[in-house]
């Protein structure tokens, strides 16, 4: 097989490195013998080669013998495999042009006349290859009604950034996805980064990657997910650090001339967020995103470490049931965040209706910081569980320096107790220590152990204006994207920045002698979300 345009054009055909390491991961075992993945994603910046590498992938599984024949130690690899019997290999989009870069490049690397045509006997079309007996490579969109009930046993699910409601798209993949799981096979979705919240099937999968990583689903073959994305601290228009990230991105994509990347984005033809997500490969955020995420990830820095005896100031953001509830540690020497606990809500909906957070595990995770750290702050935003809050600030409020409220050693209740709106001196302050810890980010001035879920409830936080400035909220009243790990961590700082406003007199001296903590979730020393292969 040869190289159909390009540099190599017309020379044999080789796998660049992250090719190959994709493939092997791809076609993984279990010692049983299933798949170790069920879904595949290789979202990749433009031009990184995405449709050839999906072509050939598609042209192995419908001639190669990419199946479980058997184990065998003699042979290179362990395993012996065999072809797909009658083999239906679908390339698939919302629509028919979104298919052609890839099925142009099947036709190109299988012509009539080649070699790989006359071996395996196959019939070339312009959107339909045949095999006997009975097996086929075609197109296949979302209007077609071939999708439902097929019996496919390969699916490259095409620029799935573009498969939308509003073209069925979602609705289109669920069918896909149901196809494959009646046969035990599987799909590799391509895409570039996708615009913020337009319910696309590429931020979709992303997320159902996320939650497993985050270890919050129950499926025992994951998700291989392949992205190279740009540093956070890439600067668009400093060429240094736009050709180090592009560098990066692009890594071994050789045919890619960095310089005429630089240009497209530089001309201003083209807008930054556009730019962003095609060629550095992230998602651009809403709107009214609060922060961004790639600013919330340069500030991660997991090499800090929690020790026995540490100053903290503490601060919880509770709920009963349905929503997150989260507990936050702001460190009083340097104001590094430290996520000790969220629960959120289960992934399920059927799980998620009766779900109620776990009361006596969120009371033991008060006391192991009572026990093993030098609590001096401690603020709770109640929400239904006042009772809990009231009875640590009966337990703990003499262990503390300051007071959360005049009236209450811990209550940091935002809401009035007469009427049920907002409490205007509480939500003051809040707000305002919203916006000083949005600033903090932006400049870089804050540092966090980087955990995965207070990551995403941090890009899932909207800006929302009030009477005292700009605070924080959802998307929407009735989103189920959680943000309580952000307000936690809002209120953790401020009660640090109020601990260091009293009187020298009136805090604690730190001690010096103390041991490495390793938090709850094991998160002490732990690496940022960032590891984008779901190995």
């Amino acid at each position: 097989m040869k190289h159909p345009n390009g540099p190599n054009a017309g020379r044999r055909w080789q796998f660049v490195d992250s090719q190959v390491r994709f493939i092997l991961w791809w076609y993984a075992l279990t010692p049983d013998g299933r798949w170790l993945y069920s879904h595949g994603v290789r979202r990749l910046a433009k031009g990184s080669g995405k449709s050839p590498f999906a072509a050939l992938l598609s042209l192995a599984e419908f001639t190669a013998p990419v199946r479980l024949d058997d184990f065998d130690p003699k042979v290179p690899g362990l395993v012996v495999g065999k072809p797909v019997h009658m083999p239906l290999v679908q390339i698939a989009a919302t629509a028919e042009a979104q298919t052609e870069n890839t099925m142009r490049m099947v036709r190109a690397l299988a012509p009539k006349g080649s070699r790989l045509v006359h071996d395996f006997g196959l019939d070339p079309g312009l959107t339909r290859y045949n095999m006997d007996p009975e097996g086929k490579l075609m197109v296949l969109t979302s209007s077609s009604s071939a999708a439902e009930g097929g019996e496919a046993s390969f699916i490259v699910g095409d620029e799935t950034e573009h498969w939308l409601p509003g073209n069925g798209g979602p609705e289109f993949h669920g069918t896909l996805v149901d196809n494959l799981t009646k046969s035990g096979s599987r799909m590799l979705e391509t895409c570039n980064a996708w615009k913020p919240e337009k319910g696309s099937v590429a931020e979709d999968t992303h997320n159902a990657w996320l939650l497993q990583e985050e270890g919050r689903n129950k499926a025992e073959m994951r998700i291989l997910y392949d992205a190279r994305i740009a540093p956070p601290d890439t600067d668009m228009a400093d060429p240094e650090s736009l050709r180090r990230a592009l560098d990066f991105v692009y890594d071994d994509c050789w045919w890619i001339d960095r310089s005429f990347v630089m240009n497209r984005i530089w001309q201003g033809t083209s807008s930054p967020d556009d730019s962003e997500r095609k060629y550095l490969n992230r998602p651009t955020e809403a709107k009214d995103a609060w922060i961004k995420g790639v600013q919330w990830s340069a500030c991660a820095d997991p090499t800090k470490t929690l020790a026995d005896g540490d100053q903290v100031a503490m601060a919880a953001d509770l709920s009963k049931s349905g929503d997150a509830t989260a507990i936050i540690l702001c460190r009083i020497s340097d104001g590094h965040l430290f996520t000790w606990k969220i629960w959120d809500p289960p992934v399920d909906p059927a799980e998620a209706k009766d779900w109620e957070v776990p009361r006596r595990e969120l009371n033991a995770m008060v006391a192991q910081a009572f026990e093993r750290l030098d609590v001096v702050a401690f603020y709770a935003e109640p929400g239904p569980l006042l009772s809990y809050v009231d009875l640590w600030g009966e337990e703990y409020g003499d262990r503390l320096c300051l007071r959360a409220h005049p009236k209450s050693p811990v209550r940091f209740d935002m809401r009035s107790t007469q009427n049920g709106r907002s409490n205007p001196a509480v939500l003051k302050r809040f707000t305002e220590a919203a916006m000083s810890f949005h600033d903090a980010i932006v400049q870089g001035d804050v540092t966090h152990d980087g955990d995965p879920q207070l990551h995403r409830h941090v890009v899932n936080a909207r800006q929302w204006p009030n009477n005292y400035g700009m605070g924080i909220g959802k998307s929407s009243r009735h989103s189920s994207a959680k943000v309580d790990g952000t307000v936690t961590a809002t209120i953790a700082r401020l009660a640090r920045t109020e601990y260091l406003a009293l009187p020298e007199s009136k805090r604690r001296k730190a001690p010096t002698d103390r041991k490495v903590v390793v938090l709850s979730g094991g998160r002490a020393g732990r690496s940022p979300t960032a590891r984008r292969r779901g190995r």
